[in-house]
Formats: structure tokens, sequence, C-alpha cells
């Protein structure tokens, strides 16, 4: 699926992945959600991350528009140690339920869709995002927080879901 380009484009392919996983989420039980399957992760593990992304794309964000160091993907973390990243937000997010990850998607989903919403095409695609030392625009590391990884994240639960 090729990216989107303009904010209209952007606002829509957000709010479709996202109803897709929302939709597709919305009547799993609590004990489903919580099996540990692959690598020790659980639908509501892959949710909760999804949530926990778009957190983080929302402080490149601002921390790159307020002109401080912005820290890819986390403060004291290369993004060669996604892996050691994501085993620790597992174990940081292990407390969290089934239905406080789906919330915590949904204030994700509409506080990157507030950001969407407030920028111009321009603001959005008309060069790279401040800070991120590369030639990603804000529109694209939007995308990739929101309905790339929506996409991604409803791929694995139907797979899990099959395999249950």
């Amino acid at each position: 699926m090729p990216a989107a380009t303009t904010k209209i484009g952007l606002l829509a392919v957000t709010q479709k992945e996202f109803t897709k996983l929302q939709k597709l989420i919305a009547d799993i039980p609590d004990d489903v959600a919580t099996r540990k399957l692959e690598d020790d992760t659980s639908i509501k593990d892959v949710i909760a991350h999804r949530a926990h992304w778009i957190t983080l794309f929302l402080g490149w964000y601002r921390d790159g528009q307020a002109g401080q160091e912005v820290f890819f993907p986390a403060k004291g973390y290369k993004w060669n140690e996604l892996k050691t990243y994501n085993a620790k937000l597992r174990e940081d997010q292990a407390d969290l339920g089934w239905e406080e990850a789906g919330l915590q998607l949904e204030q994700g989903q509409f506080d990157l869709m507030q950001l969407i919403g407030g920028k111009s095409d321009t603001q959005l695609y008309g060069g790279p995002m401040k800070g991120a030392n590369n030639a990603w625009t804000t529109g694209r590391w939007a995308e990739a927080a929101g309905s790339s990884h929506y996409r991604s994240a409803a791929k694995w639960v139907r797979a899990c879901l099959r395999a249950a």
C-alpha cells in the first residue's frame, strides 16, 4: 500500500486501519487477549505496544518542534536494540489489563488524529520531521506510528485467532 502524501489521505488511512483493528479486537475476551503465544507475547501485549509507539512518535514530534534532542527509538536505545526495548516494554506493561490496553490504543488514536488534523499538508509533508535526522516527513512518521502499525497488529491478531 503506498504511503499517504496528503493530510486528507493520512487522516483517511489512519481512521480506516484503526477502525478495522478496533472491530477485530472488540469481542476478544480477556483470557484470549492475555494468553501468551509466540515469543511470550499476547494480543494484549501487541495492542499495548501499538499504543505506546504512538506515544513515542508524539514525543519525538514534540521534542523536535521544541528544538530538543530526539531519542530514536527511546532514550538509551538504538534501532538495532528494538528486541531488547520491546521485551522491556512488555515487562513494564505486564500488569496492564486488556481493557486498559484497548483504552490506551483509543487515546493514542485520538491524540494522533488531533496532531494530524491540526497540521497542514506542508507541515505534514513539506520536509523532514525536525529532530528525526532522516528524510522522513512528519506525515510519514505519523503513518508508521498509526495506520502501518494498526495493519501489522491486525495481521498478527488474525493469525493468533486462527491458531487459537
